[in-house]
């Protein structure tokens, strides 16, 4: 015997909302202080710290530039789903919800080359002064073109804000002796580096998980429109209010990290 749950589509007497609109919102004011903790903790390290780099020196603003645009965009066509949904048209529904799925799929490929950029950029201390390209330097950033137990063929970065000129695109070997420390632009690298990966990382997982979620309702999930019309249309607008609150809190990672 099929028993009804109420209230699943119909608000709550008490309440005011569906049941499934009120755990939603729910969720997101748990999303609210889990992200807010991590603002927070970006705040104190950086008001905190000696130095801080700035994000659009050592990071892709272009990359996060179209990645806002994929988010925002991805966000108008997750309304458009509904919005055809609640007008009966569900081919179209599908159609912008599939928009919806591959350009969320957009943002984490862009966001692998990021960060695969970043584990392939390294940063060399010297433990002494070094002339680099007619410079005296004490550390330098670029590309590893070959690594032995002796010696590092290290292809260095032009200057900030000048084209690659002679000595600078060409590698340069470096003694083993001659170097401090030698890394990549992991979390290990810095501070900058741990609250990068941690904040992007966590939205990272944010998306994957919407892509399930969108991917699920765009196929197997379908079936329920045939089942329950209403109900279909009211997890669609839930999974749009989560993913909105995802391309939110990109908005908010996009300055913090890129651009200040």
């Amino acid at each position: 015997m099929d028993v009804a749950i109420p209230c699943q589509v119909k608000p709550h007497p008490v309440t005011g909302i569906a049941n499934g609109k009120l755990a939603i919102w729910l969720f997101l004011a748990s999303e609210v202080m889990l992200f807010g903790a991590l603002f927070s903790s970006y705040i104190l390290l950086r008001t905190n710290a000696e130095t801080w780099p700035r994000g659009h020196d050592i990071l892709s603003v272009p990359l996060a530039t179209l990645n806002t645009a994929v988010l925002i965009t991805s966000s108008v066509t997750m309304v458009m789903a509904w919005a055809q949904l609640m007008m009966g048209n569900f081919s179209k529904g599908r159609k912008y919800l599939a928009v919806t799925l591959s350009l969320a799929c957009v943002f984490l490929v862009v966001k692998f080359f990021e960060y695969k950029d970043k584990f392939h950029h390294y940063q060399v201390w010297f433990n002494t002064p070094t002339m680099v390209a007619g410079h005296e330097v004490t550390t330098i950033t670029g590309h590893i073109e070959e690594k032995t137990d002796d010696f590092i063929k290290f292809l260095p970065d032009p200057p900030k804000g000048h084209k690659a000129e002679a000595g600078h695109h060409e590698p340069i070997k470096i003694e083993t002796s001659q170097i401090k420390r030698l890394s990549n632009y992991g979390p290990w690298h810095s501070n900058f580096f741990a609250v990068y990966f941690t904040m992007t990382g966590l939205h990272g997982l944010h998306v994957i998980g919407g892509i399930i979620v969108i991917g699920y309702l765009l196929g197997p999930g379908a079936k329920l429109w045939h089942r329950d019309r209403q109900f279909y249309i009211n997890r669609i607008e839930n999974t749009g209010l989560y993913w909105h609150f995802v391309d939110l809190v990109w908005i908010f990672l996009f300055p913090c990290l890129y651009l200040i």
